[in-house]
């Protein structure tokens, strides 16, 4: 009976994703052990340290399906880990004995790490679909509204004008900076483990590093330069990418929120009957992906604290941080998948109500652009005397509610510098975008170089 989220036949595919759960599934882990086992068996046999006919019955009998998952369970529970039980079905399905050449050499953890890196390859390359549909979303976005002003916030209060599509470039440039974490990550943690009871390699003799070597080269792996038994920063620095990406992606849904209140109105998610409805209030369009990505993004960021913990091995083979990571880094990437699925439907359906943001910016009778106007001053009076004067300008509109242009326009000091003509330009929102639209062209142009 499914029991948590990620396995609920009500919410495993809002907070998951289907591929992402066959990738860490019991059946998957079984069939990535026993292609190691087939693989290991191939390099022996062709180095000549097991028969050629051992191997192709090894190799013959490694598919999961095979295996009595039952069994598995049972001895699993009365040794303590799976590989042995798996080993063992292997070996009796193998006829005249030759079943006994399977594993020559290898370590339990040998094939679970192997297992697990094989795990991550397979889950890795789902989430570079998805990161790069995202990445697309945002470019998209980024570009059509490269010119569209709206508030800047700072501390939640409007700030100075930017452009949406400046706000969509930030992002942007973040999802183009995890293509390239990605890309550098790939040859640290796409490498396999193959190294005997205590790393050394011992039980193979001269031929161990041979058959590592040849292993690696079969899996399509990285041969490690020395066994990583109990040293385990390639599976932390996994945890903490994807705490970065599913990181964007919470920012990406927090800004969503906010902008989604009715108060601000400037974007909503994609719509499609009755989502985000409430039971009581029909008037009402709630976040939906958005609250996910946040649930989501913040449960990532606490397991992969968990794999860093795992990393505190005890000598060369550990006594229960090992275990950590079995725990943390699928539901790392299952809740990771969420996150990225969720930001895929959010970034790729935003709606985008440019005349609202066009309406925000009038809201404060034109103080967004009180800097704007000092900054103009400035040159005839002075920046401290501009600050001063257009600060206590600012309080009137304040006091009284009528707009900052008609005071600056009434003001015997300025008006000896400028005319109202002058006075409307400076408090135009779009006159005081600085380089925002050179800024998007710029990390639009980062995408083809990642």
């Amino acid at each position: 009976m499914p029991a948590t989220i990620l396995d609920s036949l009500v919410f495993r595919d809002i907070f998951t994703t289907e591929a992402m759960r066959k990738v860490f599934s019991d059946e998957n882990r079984v069939q990535k052990y026993l292609d190691i086992e087939a693989a290991l068996a191939r390099v022996q046999a062709r180095l000549g340290i097991i028969p050629k006919q051992a191997a192709d019955e090894i190799n013959r009998h490694c598919a999961a399906e095979k295996i009595d998952m039952a069994e598995l369970k049972k001895q699993t529970e009365r040794i303590g880990y799976p590989v042995l039980p798996v080993v063992k079905q292997l070996v009796a399905l193998c006829k005249d004995g030759l079943g006994e050449w399977c594993h020559w050499g290898a370590t339990t953890q040998d094939i679970t790490d192997t297992a697990t890196v094989l795990q991550i390859r397979e889950a890795l390359a789902l989430l570079e679909q998805d990161i790069d549909a995202i990445s697309d979303s945002l470019a998209g976005l980024a570009k059509r509204y490269r010119d569209t002003p709206m508030a800047g916030r700072s501390n939640l209060q409007q700030a100075v004008p930017i452009t949406f599509g400046y706000k969509m470039a930030t992002v942007l440039a973040a999802f183009e900076r995890h293509k390239q974490r990605l890309k550098q990550l790939r040859p640290r943690v796409l490498v396999g483990e193959f190294s005997g009871a205590a790393g050394t390699l011992s039980s193979l003799g001269k031929d161990g590093l041979k058959v590592q070597d040849a292993l690696m080269k079969e899996l399509g792996l990285g041969q490690p330069a020395i066994a990583w038994h109990t040293v385990r920063d390639n599976i932390a620095e996994t945890g903490c990418f994807l705490g970065l990406v599913t990181g964007t992606c919470g920012k990406i849904a927090f800004d969503v929120k906010l902008m989604m209140q009715t108060e601000v109105e400037e974007v909503y998610e994609p719509f499609h009957e009755g989502r985000g409805s409430s039971s009581t209030m029909p008037q009402k369009r709630n976040p939906i992906s958005s609250v996910y990505i946040t649930a989501n993004t913040s449960m990532v960021r606490q397991l992969t604290a968990a794999l860093l913990e795992a990393m505190i091995g005890d000598h060369e083979r550990a006594t229960g941080p090992w275990q950590i990571e079995w725990i943390a880094l699928p539901e790392i990437f299952l809740l990771s998948a969420g996150a990225l699925a969720q930001t895929r439907i959010l970034t790729g359906g935003l709606q985008i109500d440019a005349k609202k943001m066009r309406a925000n910016l009038d809201i404060t009778k034109g103080l967004i652009m009180s800097e704007a106007v000092m900054m103009g001053l400035g040159a005839q009076l002075g920046r401290q005397r501009a600050h001063d004067l257009v600060y206590d300008i600012c309080r009137k509109v304040i006091e009284t509610g009528r707009p900052l242009v008609d005071l600056l326009a009434e003001d015997k000091e300025i008006a000896k510098h400028l005319d109202r003509k002058a006075i409307e330009k400076l408090v135009d929102p779009a006159n005081y975008l600085g380089v925002a639209g050179e800024m998007v062209d710029r990390v639009l142009a980062m995408r083809g170089k990642t």
